[in-house]
């Protein structure tokens, strides 16, 4: 129970701040647009009253949290799943692509990783080109992975989920590459002295080490597949996403509902993150690890 509160009430008090400073941002950048229009209708308010007008405006700079909070419940508990205003419509289309891309990047992080560990010569090769691959911006990208699949007839759900395993497979390669290294010198010899094949090496040895490596880099990868997924929606013109949302928010200047988009974004990966923590909880038990 005292855990318990010692991790309830600092994020409670992070959340709370964060929500004060929301609002004071709000009403300071939405501020001079109420002024001008309270000067062009020769209208005089109170602090109290102006304050309440710039939190309350139609299409605000930076809208309140509760604007936020009200269109989020609306176009989610209030809407069919199936219309194009629901954000559980909107975010299962994000879901399908960033799940396809993920699984495609956790098995190409791990494949690399095998063949970086056990292939010298990939590794003095290989790994300076991961490395490199994550400095050119996936904004640069996406449109040109796009334009390429689109040449030749694949579109859809494929571009977007390709986009996200370029993001999603090189933490997992990272992570990989240092748990499969991870077990110690005294280890290997050991399996060595008990005459261990390569292959017996790396499944009894190197890979149980690797598992909390592969499940803390699957926590980074799936949230960056989500932000791929999401970018990959961006210049397919998509109708359906959260991108699309965002896009088409952004159109028609409706910053209420690209905040309200955001924070669905927000709420898939924090669900996304907690399920793949969940998994790897019950791997780690299962391969006799005591609970934390």
């Amino acid at each position: 129970m005292d855990s318990l509160r010692a991790k309830i009430i600092p994020v409670t008090t992070i959340l709370l701040g964060i929500v004060v400073a929301w609002y004071v941002l709000a009403v300071f950048m939405n501020a001079p647009f109420q002024r001008d229009l309270d000067r062009r209708g020769n209208v005089t308010s109170g602090t109290i009253e102006f304050i309440g007008k710039t939190l309350s405006q139609p299409k605000p700079i930076v809208p309140a949290p509760h604007q936020v909070a009200e269109n989020v419940f609306e176009n989610t508990f209030l809407r069919k799943i199936t219309s194009n205003r629901s954000l559980v419509y909107h975010a299962g289309i994000t879901l399908a692509s960033t799940m396809m891309g993920f699984a495609f990047g956790t098995a190409l992080g791990i494949l690399i990783a095998v063949g970086i560990v056990h292939v010298l010569a990939l590794d003095r090769s290989l790994m300076p080109w991961i490395i490199a691959s994550q400095t050119i911006p996936i904004l640069a990208i996406a449109p040109m992975i796009i334009v390429v699949l689109a040449a030749i007839g694949i579109t859809g759900l494929l571009p977007k989920a390709l986009i996200s395993t370029y993001l999603s497979f090189f933490p997992v390669a990272v992570g990989m590459v240092k748990g499969l290294r991870s077990p110690e010198i005294m280890h290997l010899d050991l399996m060595h002295t008990y005459n261990a094949s390569a292959w017996q090496t790396f499944w009894k040895l190197r890979v149980p080490a690797s598992v909390p490596f592969l499940f803390a880099s699957m926590k980074v990868a799936i949230a960056a597949s989500l932000v791929g997924a999401i970018v990959g929606e961006l210049p397919t013109g998509a109708v359906a996403g959260i991108g699309a949302k965002l896009l088409n928010a952004s159109y028609f200047s409706n910053t209420i509902d690209m905040w309200a988009a955001l924070v669905a974004g927000s709420v898939v990966a924090l669900l996304l993150v907690g399920l793949v923590g969940f998994a790897g909880r019950i791997v780690d038990r299962s391969m006799g690890a005591r609970p934390a």
